[in-house]
């Protein structure tokens, strides 16, 4: 059975071509025009991936993509016709995965779908890494923090992962970029800086002076060093 797909969008010329193209590539489409509808459709379906435009009647896409990491590690890509940094920033603070700017090419949407779908893939080593009061269990990608899980959006945890498997090694804010999100990721390097943020909001015991993930001033961040115990 092939992946499905909920593709989100209130202009149905969007989605059928959107769907025309995802069908052809083998994915399994559904669909939605609202908001509402797209959130019931994500509880009642075992889902792959969301395609989800910015602007939505009854529940507009952004609330939607907050709405959906409070409940779903499911990838998200959001479709905008915003260009400013701003916006995309907004949207993948909320957790997004990625983002693609209208107008845009159908190919593009499933270029960027089975670039997310690999990242979010990834075989993951069957190992769990203890740092004190954290814990990263990377075969059931779930971190907890005094014996208290913290959900972690798929981006989040491979950025956590990729730091806390070298600690004390410094990673440039590109070379983060080019691990968590993929060669092929068209973002920004303050990107890297939002998730750093949220990563810190949910294991730090105070976010404003981080004792895991450390800002290396002038070039990017680094985990404490430190080596992790089974």
């Amino acid at each position: 059975m092939g992946q499905e797909i909920l593709v989100v969008d209130d202009d149905p010329k969007t989605v059928d071509l959107i769907r025309l193209y995802l069908e052809q590539a083998g994915y399994g489409v559904l669909v939605a025009y609202d908001g509402k509808q797209a959130l019931d459709l994500v509880r009642q379906k075992h889902l792959d991936l969301v395609v989800l435009d910015v602007m939505l009647p009854m529940v507009e896409g952004l609330e939607v993509c907050r709405m959906l990491r409070t409940q779903s590690k499911i990838p998200i890509i959001m479709l905008t016709a915003k260009t400013t940094e701003s916006d995309k920033l907004l949207g993948l603070e909320l957790g997004a995965d990625d983002y693609i700017t209208k107008p845009f090419s159908p190919r593009e949407v499933v270029a960027r779908v089975r670039a997310v779908l690999r990242r979010s893939n990834d075989e993951q080593d069957l190992q769990e890494m203890r740092f004190g009061d954290l814990v990263l269990d990377v075969a059931s990608h779930e971190v907890r923090v005094r014996g208290v899980p913290q959900h972690l959006t798929p981006k989040e945890f491979k950025l956590l992962e990729t730091l806390a498997k070298e600690p004390g090694r410094a990673f440039s804010r590109t070379e983060l970029l080019e691990r968590v999100f993929g060669f092929d990721y068209e973002g920004l390097e303050r990107t890297v800086d939002v998730h750093v943020m949220n990563v810190r909001k949910k294991i730090e015991p105070d976010p404003a002076r981080p004792t895991y993930i450390l800002t290396v001033y002038g070039m990017g961040y680094k985990f404490a060093e430190g080596e992790a115990s089974a």
